[in-house]
């Protein structure tokens, strides 16, 4: 049991890490209008992105609330995701579906991590586009080719700081392909963190018969029982 929970909270550690690490390079050296990067014959970029929600930039409404509500949501998953991780350590499930666990639990505190404490150590800058919300009712001073104009930004401060993304898929679907022909395969911008979350939900929906079979240990424990 000891060696499972070592696996499994080393996991979240370094994927959290490496999430992290590549954020704050990203954030730290890139400016928003900068082109995209290609890393992989064109078809895999880099790109300097933020947006106000979850994974893949969805989001639980706009405004205030919207994001409070998505802040503290991902807080509660996380100490479920936790508790849960820890119950199936103790009752010996296997130790792919420990891993597994443990993807999803990092992937949902890499992005907490952007929401809770990117904006008290990076200064907000309104005349970005994802730093604006309209209809926030705060406004700050905005200069575009010399004319200075008032604009509408986020709320900001912890909970409400914005996650960063960085890698695409630039890749479209064959013209052949009814509805989705030359459409991109997957347009959304991401992270590590949201990586972890999707290859974890795959390996899931892939790999359920083998997750959820009950651990020879606990059925026979079961049947003692019951005779």
């Amino acid at each position: 049991m000891k060696k499972n929970c070592l696996i499994s909270f080393g996991v979240v550690l370094l994927i959290l890490i490496i999430d992290q690490l590549v954020k704050l390079w990203v954030k730290t050296s890139f400016s928003y209008d900068d082109p995209s990067i290609d890393l992989v014959g064109g078809w895999f970029k880099l790109n300097y992105v933020e947006n106000q929600g979850m994974a893949f930039g969805a989001t639980l409404g706009g405004g205030i609330w919207g994001k409070l509500i998505l802040s503290v949501f991902r807080i509660i998953a996380i100490i479920a995701i936790t508790y849960y991780l820890i119950k199936q350590i103790k009752l010996g499930a296997k130790r792919e579906f420990l891993v597994v666990i443990s993807l999803i639990l990092a992937g949902a505190t890499g992005n907490l991590i952007d929401s809770m404490f990117y904006d008290l150590f990076f200064k907000l800058d309104p005349c970005i586009s994802f730093n604006q919300m309209d209809g926030s009712g705060i406004y700050m001073s905005c200069e575009y080719y010399g004319i200075v104009e008032k604009v509408e930004v986020r709320n900001t401060g912890f909970l409400f700081g914005n996650v960063v993304d960085m890698f695409q898929f630039d890749a479209n679907w064959p013209e052949w392909v009814p509805w989705l022909g030359s459409s991109q395969v997957f347009p959304a911008i991401w992270n590590i963190a949201d990586a972890a979350i999707s290859v974890a939900v795959i390996l899931v929906l892939i790999r359920q018969k083998t997750y959820f079979s009950t651990p020879k240990s606990i059925e026979k424990a079961t049947t003692d029982q019951s005779e």
